[in-house]
């Protein structure tokens, strides 16, 4: 009778799921806020936007220094003139369509512009050869696709077969149009949602290395003992969840107070559908979403990994997955309101990408309740899985797991009685 109440006793003495969850994220969270690594982790996204920045004005630099190609005219003097005349009069209207065109001289030979295009002298994307009323072009099959309008159009004005003077066109300007806003919506959903994918990525792995620290350390092993192991699960989450918001208070105060010594601003990207303030929050919650998700699949990845290799090992096909749902998810942008759209909301994983862009796109709040309440619940479930796959790989390794195989396998020995 006593064991019997000793055991009740210790059962009402449990902590509730909610109350050990809450100890162990704040357990998680102050440990790793106030730790030196936590410093270093919000400097690294410093050294990617350096190595961007850089590559970025090395693609730049490379491209201003690429010249444009140019259709080379290889007529005698005065059709030559009047091509370069005709192309100089076309170009105002036609812009950066046009292609330069520039005199060369090939010589009398029937195949001297073949040659020269095959032998890549000059910058010539095509040569063009005979007279303004009959020109010969010779080029790629698709650069005469292309251009072989372009060339046309300036020999007719050459030739006075086209107009010289183009009526001046009034302009009627107004703030916005239906495709318009539709493609500038497209544009914010498309940057939210690869800053959402970035920051999940960037953010969740952090998950795996705690979890397996203190698995290699027998830590996690303890507080399955104490504790229900879904309120560690559920802990250790939340805990990370607050460390990567504190991470993205910091990054966004940086950039907001950046942005604001610049004058810059949210200005430079179209307004989405709901509003810039709703927006906004809607991405914090997705992001928070998105993030339980993934870290949750870590977690139980985490469960069955011994070794940091044995992780990297394990989690290469999760992030591959990961980026394959990404992909999913902007594919399914695009069409808004059909099947492949409703897959993309409904499949968890890819289901704050596929919401966070619908946010940007369309005005209706009453499916963003809809999402969140399903995200909630995959949470939910992806938590009690890990917890589960965990809890059972905890209680095969060691003595415990050694006596509950051994009384499955085999009969117990009866007891001996007491020698008298």
């Amino acid at each position: 009778m006593n064991q019997f109440e000793n055991h009740t006793s210790h059962r009402k003495s449990r902590l509730s799921i909610w109350s050990a969850a809450y100890v162990i994220a704040r357990r998680d969270f102050q440990a790793i806020l106030f730790s030196r690594a936590f410093l270093f982790f919000l400097l690294g996204p410093v050294f990617l936007i350096g190595v961007a920045a850089l590559s970025s004005g090395v693609g730049g630099q490379i491209a201003s220094d690429a010249a444009d190609p140019e259709i080379g005219i290889a007529m005698n003097v005065p059709d030559t003139t009047a091509m370069l005349a005709a192309h100089g009069a076309l170009a105002g209207q036609l812009g950066p369509s046009l292609p330069p065109m520039v005199a060369v001289d090939i010589g009398p030979q029937a195949d001297a512009a073949q040659r020269i295009l095959e032998e890549r002298r000059g910058n010539y994307t095509a040569i063009v050869t005979g007279t303004p009323a009959a020109p010969v072009m010779t080029g790629t099959e698709g650069q005469l696709t292309r251009l072989s309008g372009r060339v046309a159009l300036v020999a007719a004005a050459a030739n006075g077969r086209a107009p010289s003077e183009f009526p001046e066109i009034t302009r009627q300007t107004v703030a916005t149009s239906g495709a318009a806003e539709k493609t500038s919506r497209v544009a914010t959903a498309q940057v939210s949602q690869m800053l959402l994918f970035f920051l999940t990525m960037l953010l969740a792995g952090m998950v795996l290395s705690n979890l397996v620290e203190e698995k290699g350390n027998k830590i996690i092993e303890v507080l399955a003992a104490a504790i229900p192991m879904d309120a560690v699960f559920l802990g250790k989450l939340f805990a990370m969840l607050g460390v990567s918001m504190v991470g993205i208070l910091v990054w966004g105060s940086v950039v907001g107070m950046f942005l604001l010594l610049t004058g810059g601003g949210l200005g430079a990207l179209p307004p989405p559908a709901v509003g810039w303030p709703l927006f906004l929050i809607l991405g914090v919650i997705y992001f928070a979403m998105g993030y339980l998700l993934l870290g949750s699949i870590f977690l139980a990845i985490g469960s069955m990994a011994a070794t940091v290799r044995e992780v990297q090992t394990l989690s290469m096909p999760v992030t591959m997955l990961q980026l394959l749902v990404f992909f999913f998810a902007s594919y399914a942008m695009a069409r808004p309101g059909s099947p492949l759209e409703l897959a993309a909301v409904i499949f968890p994983l890819s289901s704050p990408f596929a919401m966070l862009a619908r946010a940007a796109q369309i005005e209706d709040l009453w499916p963003h309740a809809l999402a969140l309440l399903w995200q909630a619940f995959a949470v939910a479930v992806f938590i009690k899985a890990g917890a589960t796959l965990f809890r059972k790989r905890v209680m095969k390794s060691g003595p415990q797991g050694a006596v509950r195989k051994r009384r499955f396998w085999q009969r117990a020995a009866p007891a001996r009685s007491p020698a008298r």
